[in-house]
């Protein structure tokens, strides 16, 4: 229903963002993530989701489309519900999720408040089987036409681009984010700098 909401920040509040849009407050359930981006007052565009359902009508808004992304691949695991979901994103980036995703660091799920143990091998879990379902066989990262992706998996070519394709990318778009990276970074850079392309595309 709604894509994204533009206009002056008129509230800033735990969790919570007003946006006045032509004389109308949108009270958007947020992170600290996007908090921090936020200043009373000044203009800023959100990217929204609408939650209904039975008695329950909410709107969140995040500041980067890959945030959002996020938000919704980990309300879509079974036991994930929108509040665990911005506790993990106040307590990290998208970046950071992809990467404990990809290597199955539980620890930095579990640092997030109410998300417990069982909670975290869930979101590993069903989320890896989402990367592995949209392989990322295939891709050409290399700046030139035709050139496949690297096929060994666990290489940092292959890891950065499932990451980006469990946050919700196509093979398409993380193709072009990655093509002509220096893949001797960091993995969390290569992931940072793909996240950063992409929201110029």
């Amino acid at each position: 229903m709604f894509y994204y909401l533009d206009g002056t920040v008129a509230e800033i509040l735990p969790y919570l963002a007003v946006i006045d849009c032509g004389g109308v407050g949108y009270a958007c359930k947020t992170t600290n993530t996007t908090l921090a981006t936020l200043k009373k007052g000044q203009r800023k565009r959100l990217y929204t989701y609408l939650n209904v359902a039975e008695n329950v009508f909410e709107l969140y808004g995040f500041a980067s489309q890959s945030e959002l992304n996020s938000f919704k691949l980990l309300i879509g695991v079974s036991g994930v519900g929108p509040k665990a979901a911005l506790a993990i994103l106040s307590s990290g980036t998208p970046e950071s999720l992809a990467l404990a995703i990809v290597t199955g660091d539980e620890k930095t799920l579990t640092a997030a408040p109410g998300v417990g143990k069982k909670i975290a091998q869930r979101i590993i879990l069903e989320l890896k089987d989402k990367m592995a379902k949209e392989s990322a066989a295939g891709l050409d990262f290399s700046g030139g036409r035709g050139t496949p992706a690297p096929a060994v998996f666990g290489s940092k070519a292959a890891e950065a681009a499932q990451a980006l394709g469990v946050l919700g990318y196509s093979s398409q778009e993380v193709s072009m984010a990655l093509k002509g990276l220096d893949m001797s970074q960091p993995l969390e850079e290569i992931i940072r700098q793909g996240l950063k392309r992409m929201a110029k595309l």
